[in-house]
């Protein structure tokens, strides 16, 4: 009765709306209605400047993409406020798929990776097999311990979102003439259910830490229904969790939904249109006007500040500030710090993606509530 009556208060005040349920505090703010910086392929090292200058002979334009760099896991979270990652998965059923580097031939590295991790089974992490295999971390369940670390040592972290690509992408794919190097495996519906079954060994069977489709579904028929209806979990009950989206569109997305409509019983959620079942977290790679009607209706939305280096090399900030302003929940960048070449090389700007003041969450720009608009949301 207190907390519904301050509601009334704060309604009035604020030329709101008298209803049940206005957020009070910052931790009944939801989800849905903070806005974090993210990085696009989080677990990736650079490729070597010696197999970068063997893919700008067939293909400069590709060499150039390829040249960012991430800090670890932990080193995102802390020290720049990270709070949305991306990992690029391969699938390896029976291990060692992974562990041979063809590109390694035209260079003086070895092409065996020694690598033990590697050898075992389990879905691996890498942006390229052959060519761009450098990573923080060489297993998903190394990436997903080392997520499961940090937010146990910070249990009051806003939610983080961990977004998966399934990759079946090999060089061949870029230079159809190459023989002789790996050939990734599909991504099928067995692979599919090692992703579940990846983040249940890390997260636990009950996944009381992550935030899933059927705690925001509750008893709503559909989970599209639950969010434009019931909303989002508020932050108070999301602090110290995960939660996961899943990358892929097309017959990937088909098929992990497949058997599990609304995706009940599944852990990731879908990049699914408006107006299907399973809609609730929508992927927009480039910053669109649209971005402010999805995140008004109650869908969470990830865009991107920048893509392939070029932001970054030229200084353009236009992409940048219509993410930030779009109201999409997550802003993905490879430049939450310049590239360090920018005090050297004039080829290089100074150009990175902050909120403003440097904060780690601020309130969401379109649907967060304006009586909390000057307040720090840790």
């Amino acid at each position: 009765m207190i907390k519904y009556i301050l509601s009334i208060s704060l309604a009035v005040i604020f030329g709101q709306t008298p209803k049940p349920g206005l957020p009070v505090s910052i931790n009944d703010i939801r989800i849905n209605q903070l806005q974090v910086i993210g990085s696009h392929n989080s677990y990736r090292i650079k490729t070597p400047k010696s197999i970068l200058n063997i893919i700008a002979l067939f293909d400069s334009t590709n060499a150039a993409q390829m040249d960012y760099t991430h800090l670890s896991l932990p080193d995102q979270f802390d020290h720049y406020g990270i709070r949305q990652i991306e990992i690029d998965l391969y699938h390896d059923p029976n291990g060692g798929l992974y562990s041979s580097r063809f590109g390694n031939l035209f260079t003086s590295l070895p092409m065996a990776s020694g690598i033990d991790a590697l050898m075992n089974p389990g879905l691996k992490v890498l942006h390229f097999p052959d060519i761009d295999y450098e990573t923080h971390y060489y297993t998903f369940t190394s990436a997903l311990k080392a997520v499961k670390e940090w937010s146990d040592a910070n249990p009051n972290h806003v939610p983080i979102f961990i977004l998966v690509e399934c990759k079946d992408e090999g060089i061949r794919d870029l230079f159809p003439f190459m023989f002789g190097v790996t050939k990734p495996l599909t991504f099928d519906y067995t692979a599919l259910e090692t992703v579940d079954a990846e983040i249940k060994r890390v997260f636990g069977t009950h996944l009381e830490k992550v935030i899933t489709p059927d705690n925001v579904r509750g008893e709503a028929e559909t989970l599209e229904e639950a969010i434009l209806t019931n909303g989002w979990p508020s932050l108070g009950e999301s602090r110290g969790k995960v939660y996961f989206g899943l990358d892929n569109g097309g017959s990937i997305r088909d098929l992990y939904i497949k058997n599990h409509p609304s995706l009940s019983g599944r852990i990731l959620f879908t990049d699914s249109k408006p107006g299907t079942p399973e809609a609730a977290f929508i992927k927009q790679n480039r910053p669109t006007e649209e971005i402010a009607k999805w995140v008004q209706q109650g869908y969470i939305v990830r865009t991107r500040a920048d893509a392939d280096t070029e932001q970054a090399r030229r200084g353009d900030t236009n992409q940048r500030d219509s993410a930030l302003s779009s109201g999409a929940q997550f802003i993905s960048t490879d430049y939450y710090v310049a590239d360090a070449r920018n005090d050297s090389s004039e080829l290089w700007s100074d150009y990175s993606v902050q909120l403003p003041n440097g904060v780690a969450v601020r309130l969401n720009p379109i649907n967060g509530p304006k009586a909390f608009n000057d307040m720090i949301i840790e």
